[in-house]
């Protein structure tokens, strides 16, 4: 399943449900969507005092909430491939930075980490917007706003149930020695799970723009998949046996 995707079963209870179902998605959405979670958990890794850390989820929250809100009020949409492409760059961008990359690899100062952070928020919430307009919501103004107001709050609410997780993680980590030992491997880890996330995106990219480039369609192509997984697990049982 790809970052932000949006199943027939959501389609479905949307079609059924009110606003609290939408807000119901809107948790679910953000607790499953692994890329904002990587960079929000990128953000808070060092962070140890109260203020900073409400002073970057705020600035990561308002930036995604904006353009959360206003693009889809307004219709603005794009290949949510490619947005969410340049969502798991953010996730690389964080563990970089993290590593002090730009001082140690490019004898630079880092850009200003708030600025940062409030110009990725800006891009996750398009993202998430992108995948929300998929829904069949409402063509009213009032009752539309309503829909991205309850799946906005949705969205706030699973991101702080995963922020609290996240803290309490960091927190129970950095009392041990190991922290200081494998800080640098976990942000390299980041930044290869947002290099793997960014492969898959561009993937899925390339068949939404060019299906028979590939040499067959996207049915024959999940069928192919379905074979290997199909052969993957005969192995599997035969290497029990």
């Amino acid at each position: 399943m790809l970052a932000h995707g949006i199943s027939s079963e959501d389609i479905q209870m949307m079609q059924e449900g009110g606003n609290l179902r939408y807000i119901w998605l809107g948790a679910t959405h953000m607790l499953s969507g692994y890329d904002h979670l990587l960079f929000l958990f990128g953000v808070v890794f060092f962070l140890t005092s109260t203020k900073d850390i409400i002073k970057f989820v705020t600035v990561f929250t308002l930036g995604h909430s904006i353009t959360l809100i206003l693009a889809t009020f307004m219709k603005i949409t794009a290949n949510y491939f490619l947005v969410d492409a340049v969502i798991a760059l953010s996730v690389i961008y964080k563990g970089f930075d993290n590593n002090k990359g730009f001082k140690s690899y490019l004898g630079v100062k880092s850009p200003n980490l708030l600025i940062m952070v409030f110009l990725f928020g800006l891009i996750h919430g398009f993202g998430l917007s992108t995948r929300l307009q998929q829904l069949p919501l409402s063509k009213e103004s009032f009752d539309l706003f309503l829909n991205i107001i309850s799946f906005n709050i949705g969205v706030e609410i699973g991101q702080i149930v995963a922020l609290f997780g996240m803290l309490f993680v960091l927190s129970v980590w950095r009392k041990r020695s190991s922290f200081t030992r494998l800080s640098k491997v976990a942000n390299d880890a980041l930044m290869m799970a947002g290099f793997l996330l960014f492969l898959m995106q561009m993937h899925g990219y390339l068949h939404s723009i060019d299906e028979e480039g590939f040499g067959f369609n996207e049915d024959a192509h999940y069928h192919i998949h379905q074979d290997m997984d199909e052969a993957e697990e005969k192995r599997h049982i035969h290497d029990t046996l």
